[in-house]
């Protein structure tokens, strides 16, 4: 199974989740993202083991990039168990005008419209944008993403404090092979 059919299960089954289910306190979105600062290649360092990434064993990268029309294209990439490079290609789109950091992403589209849309919000983002602490409402899913492959161990600590702080189990988190 591919990358992009991987991430629509996911999606699928996310918002099935969500419609049924008492939510506790959300997470608290940074105060405002750059999306130009924002924008570029990624590194995945952590995350809470998902589904749709199963078949990734390493290299897990995000790239995003402005679009003219207001919205960011993602490409999510990783090594998958063949030794492959297997590559979902995306659109997100800004939730919360006002801080930046509410988005809503989608890997499916069909005829040109893009369908199930899943929560991408920023909740922990570093001053110099060396890192970013990605989640969502129900804190299911979590990323630590960082512009390097590795993380200094004061960075990693920080974001680790930032998911505590935020609801999170840290020991859901798996650290990535880059």
């Amino acid at each position: 199974m591919n990358y992009k059919n991987v991430l629509i299960i996911f999606l699928l089954i996310s918002i099935t989740i969500s419609f049924g289910q008492e939510m506790k306190s959300e997470p608290k979105v940074v105060k405002k993202v750059d999306l130009n600062r924002y924008a570029g290649l990624w590194y995945e360092i952590a995350k809470i083991p998902n589904r749709f990434q199963k078949h990734c064993i390493s290299g897990t990268t995000a790239q995003y990039k402005l679009r003219e029309d207001g919205k960011i294209e993602v490409i999510n990439s990783c090594i998958d168990e063949d030794g492959e490079r297997d590559d979902a290609e995306g659109i997100a789109k800004i939730v919360d005008g006002f801080s930046n950091a509410k988005l809503e992403v989608s890997f499916v589209s069909i005829l040109g419209i893009q369908l199930f849309w899943g929560d991408y919000w920023i909740i922990g983002l570093d001053d110099n944008y060396e890192y970013a602490v990605v989640g969502t409402p129900t804190r299911k899913y979590g990323w630590i993403l960082s512009r390097t492959p590795q993380l200094s161990e004061e960075k990693l600590k920080e974001t680790f404090e930032i998911l505590k702080n935020q609801g999170y189990d840290p020991n859901k988190f798996e650290m990535s092979i880059q």
